[in-house]
């Protein structure tokens, strides 16, 4: 195949730092979006680990159509109670059997879902959620390109994109959400936060779910919300020299008793359904003023899927030209297409503010070139994708 086609274009500044104002939000690992894309990631990762001990490579699987569909509760000061389970469906498409052999596919995603949501949720256990695994075989087109003998090949025609460096809010959202689910015991996992950044101002909304075993009456609610605000303003006065606004659970009616109290510390428990793709973008945010993709990373196989790995291939490249070359913004889009080398993109395209061309291409080019590396990180957990 030949190589790549290469289009670089050269910023004076950095687009961003420019606007008079940006929005960010971040979707907390317990928002339903999220539940699905760490979901969906879980299985993935366990069949993959399956695939390689048993037949020595990952086989074809895409386990991205995880959908969330929420419980019921019946929350209350001082703790309420759960009157219907959260149910999940796992979908998607796996390679089901080799030479005959089936594959335990569903007892895989159901295992490797229950123990996610057990590893991560502290007042939600496994059997407090209905899983249901309806993964298919795998399409034969599909299938056949893992069996190349040749480089992996592309199972997809789309486009990753990435860039670099984070802004300002965008490091003070990605941030802040782990930071406020690490103090405040009396706030669940699914913190959702919205960042608005003008010229001299930064206003935070978030939105926490609170557990209600853990706040007596109306009055300590109030007390974490207070504690939210202190703690959100706080970390984003250490990263800012703007004023910061911090709002919290803005559709509250304190007066009434209408809070967002949870049983679970997840919206999930009573009426937020969730799908895979709709949360965060690799890099942590969700960024209306960047340019994003579509493609949901989290469950897409490892090592031919490009609307998983070149989104992590472009931000990685991104990240590299900021450090190794000092730019002020870059942006990296790959264009795969389907059945050519996952290491080939059909187009590169790049806006940065540096002007050395070469060093560009070989940093973008070393990483496709890396790709292997990558897929193992996928695997091994060390590697996120939202």
């Amino acid at each position: 195949m030949a190589e790549p086609s290469f289009t670089i274009r050269h910023l004076d500044r950095n687009p961003i730092t420019a606007r008079t104002t940006e929005f960010v939000e971040r979707k907390g690992i317990g928002h339903p979006d999220s539940i699905c894309d760490g979901i969906a990631e879980a299985v993935s990762r366990h069949l993959s680990r399956y695939y390689l001990d048993e037949f020595g490579q990952i086989l074809h699987h895409n386990t991205d159509k995880v959908q969330l569909v929420a419980g019921t509760t019946v929350p209350d000061f001082g703790g309420g109670e759960i009157t219907d389970p959260i149910y999940v469906l796992i979908g998607g498409r796996a390679t089901r059997s080799v030479d005959g052999r089936r594959i335990p596919i569903d007892e895989i995603a159901i295992g490797a879902a229950r123990e996610y949501v057990d590893e991560h949720f502290s007042e939600l256990s496994g059997d407090m959620v209905e899983f249901e695994s309806r993964i298919g075989e795998t399409s034969v087109d599909l299938k056949s390109l893992f069996d190349s003998p040749a480089a992996s090949l592309a199972n997809d025609t789309s486009v990753g994109i990435g860039y670099a460096p984070l802004s300002e809010t965008d490091r003070i959202i990605n941030g802040l959400e782990p930071e406020l689910r690490e103090r405040l015991p009396a706030v669940g996992e699914d913190i959702k936060l919205m960042g608005w950044r003008t010229d001299d101002e930064l206003r935070i909304t978030v939105a926490a779910a609170v557990i209600s075993r853990n706040v007596a009456d109306v009055d300590e609610y109030v007390e974490v919300k207070e504690r939210i605000v202190e703690l959100a303003t706080r970390y984003a006065n250490r990263h800012t020299e703007r004023t910061v606004h911090v709002d919290v659970n803005a559709a509250d009616d304190v007066e009434s008793g209408v809070v967002y109290l949870t049983e679970t510390g997840l919206s999930a428990e009573m009426g937020d359904d969730g799908n895979v793709g709709r949360g965060n973008r690799v890099n942590g945010v969700i960024t209306p003023h960047r340019p994003m993709t579509l493609e949901a990373s989290a469950g897409k196989n490892p090592v031919s899927h490009v609307g998983k790995l070149y989104n992590l291939v472009a931000t990685n490249a991104a990240e590299r030209i900021h450090r190794e070359l000092g730019a002020e913004h870059t942006e990296v889009k790959l264009l795969s297409q389907i059945g050519q080398p996952v290491t080939r993109p059909l187009a590169v395209d790049i806006d940065t503010t540096v002007r050395d061309d070469d060093e560009v291409r070989h940093i973008v080019t070393d990483e496709l070139e890396d790709v292997e590396s990558l897929t193992r990180d996928l695997v091994d957990g060390e590697t996120t994708v939202f």
